[in-house]
Formats: C-alpha cells, sequence, structure tokens
C-alpha cells in the first residue's frame, strides 16, 4: 500500500491530463494516477467529488464522495480533521478545478511527482486560496505579511534576524575519591637468644683442703635460665596526600549558522496600454503538497 500522496491542482481539465500523461513518461503507474473533478452542486458551490481517472486507486476519494461534502472529505482524510491545510485545499478545488492525486511509497518518489505537476502547471494553492478570500491559521501563516497602508502610499516591512549567541553550564565529568582499607601478608625474621642451665660432674680424688670444710656445709645454689621471645608491633605512618582540585581553562569556539532577512525589491510598473490586449494567467509553481496517509 502506497505510503504518500501527492496532489496538484490545475485550471482546466485538458491541463490535468497532460500532468497524468508526464508522470507516466517519468515512470508512474497509471493506477496509483488519478484526476478527479469537483462538479458544482445546486447551491452553486462544488461539493461533489468524482474520480474520473478510472482507476482502483482512489478507494478514499470515493468513499468521501459519499458524503455530504466529498471535497472537504477528501482533504480531512488526507490530512486530518479540523486541519485548516485541508480546509484551504478543499476551497480551493471547491472553485471547480481538477485535482490530481499520486500515490508513491518514497519521500524521493513524492518529489519527483511534485516538480513533474509544477511544471505541468499546476496552480499555486496559497496565492489562490488569498484571492478567494480564504482565512484560516494556514493561509496566515503560509501568506506573506501584508503591507501596511501609511498616508499618500504602501509600506513594506524589512525583517532582518540577529545571531545571538549565550552560554550554559553543563556538568561533563568529575573525579571522586574513595578511601578503603586493605590488607597484605608481610614477614620479618629476628634472631632469639635462649639459655640453658648444664649439669656436669666429674669424679675427684684428692684431700680435702682447709677451703673445702669451710664451704662444706648445707646450702643452696641457683642458676636461672632465661630466654628472647619476639615481641610485635605496628607503627602508621603517612605516606602519601591525595587531593582534589579544579583546573579552569578557556577555548574559543566558532558558532557557525544562517540568518534571515527581508529584501524588497522595487520594480516599475507599465502604464496601461490603449491597445487590446488578451491577459494571460501567471502560472505559479511549487504548489503540488505531498502528504502522508
Amino acid at each position: 500500500m502506497k505510503n504518500q500522496t501527492v496532489i496538484g491542482i490545475f485550471n482546466t481539465t485538458a491541463e490535468a491530463q497532460n500532468a497524468v500523461q508526464q508522470l507516466q513518461a517519468a515512470g508512474f503507474v497509471r493506477d496509483y494516477v488519478d484526476i478527479s473533478q469537483a462538479s458544482p452542486s445546486a447551491s452553486g458551490t462544488s461539493s461533489n467529488y468524482q474520480n474520473t481517472s478510472g482507476t482502483t486507486t482512489e478507494a478514499v476519494a470515493d468513499t468521501a464522495g459519499r458524503a455530504s461534502d466529498s471535497v472537504g472529505s477528501f482533504f480531512s482524510s488526507l490530512f486530518g480533521n479540523d486541519n485548516d491545510e485541508a480546509h484551504t485545499y478543499a476551497e480551493v478545488t471547491r472553485s471547480g478545478h481538477s485535482l490530481v492525486t499520486v500515490h508513491v511509497d518514497t519521500a524521493e518518489q513524492a518529489r519527483q511527482a511534485a516538480n513533474i505537476l509544477d511544471t505541468a502547471g499546476a496552480l499555486d494553492v496559497d496565492s489562490k486560496a488569498a484571492e478567494y478570500g480564504v482565512q484560516n491559521s494556514y493561509t496566515a501563516n503560509r501568506m506573506a505579511p501584508a503591507p501596511t497602508t501609511a498616508t499618500g502610499g504602501m509600506t513594506a516591512q524589512v525583517i532582518e534576524e540577529n545571531l545571538q549567541v549565550g552560554k550554559r553550564v553543563e556538568q561533563t565529568g568529575g573525579v571522586r575519591l574513595r578511601s578503603r582499607i586493605v590488607e597484605r601478608p608481610v614477614e620479618a625474621s629476628v634472631r632469639l637468644r635462649e639459655e640453658h642451665v648444664t649439669v656436669q660432674r666429674k669424679p675427684v680424688n684428692r684431700a680435702a683442703t682447709e677451703a673445702d670444710f669451710t664451704t662444706f656445709k648445707e646450702g643452696d645454689i641457683t642458676v636461672t635460665e632465661s630466654a628472647e621471645r619476639a615481641v610485635v608491633g605496628k607503627e602508621a605512618k603517612v605516606v602519601e596526600e591525595v587531593s582534589l582540585g579544579k583546573q579552569v581553562t578557556e577555548r574559543e569556539q566558532t558558532i557557525h549558522d544562517t540568518v534571515r532577512n527581508t529584501e524588497v525589491e522595487i520594480e516599475q510598473v507599465p502604464g496601461a496600454s490603449t491597445t487590446n490586449t488578451t491577459a494571460t494567467p501567471l502560472s505559479s509553481t511549487n504548489t503540488s503538497k505531498p502528504t502522508g496517509n
């Protein structure tokens, strides 16, 4: 199923048929190109929508044709209900113009179809809407500001955009310090001394002396033993300090953008000719409107 619809509004059925032929020559399938004519009702306004192309793809329009206002229903089905753009297109079509609808799959096909319709003479819907007095928010946004009237002449406004560059502060990152205790095994060697009492006996065979008789009495002789033991202690030392600070740097950035301004062109208008001439209406391009179903 086609997901985009390109529409073009033409003054006559012949112009619309010529546009269809150009579309076929460009490779568009005829079954997805339709010509429709808004026929006037008894009240004088065009409310009946007729698909005159004989194709089968305009089911939306054919269904809308059975409504009280098929033109409005058809464009509402394309743009959505309560849409000022749909109202604008419907009002222009109701004046008896021919409508060409092209159903395509891609945006590129939509652009190609729109260019072909413009080249074939599709009407400028905005200009026609202003000519018919259609007033809504869509035409107000699309049309250029109306010139203001001053005493003795007309005034056109010149609007100019200026580039304003400001600054804002946003967080781009940061550093967080987190301390934790980590245990690791260590070892150290120490030499320990121990004392042990030894007892030695040796046989003696000699005559006792006066000194021997002096010590010959009861008594105790005590010799003590000692040993060294390892004593463990811990000492904490600060070996490093980690601190956080900020270093501010500045850089210059060049902003590239575009600004718009209104240019007013002055054109001399020739006076009226006294000879009989036939006026040829000017055709406007860029009027085809691709829409998504």
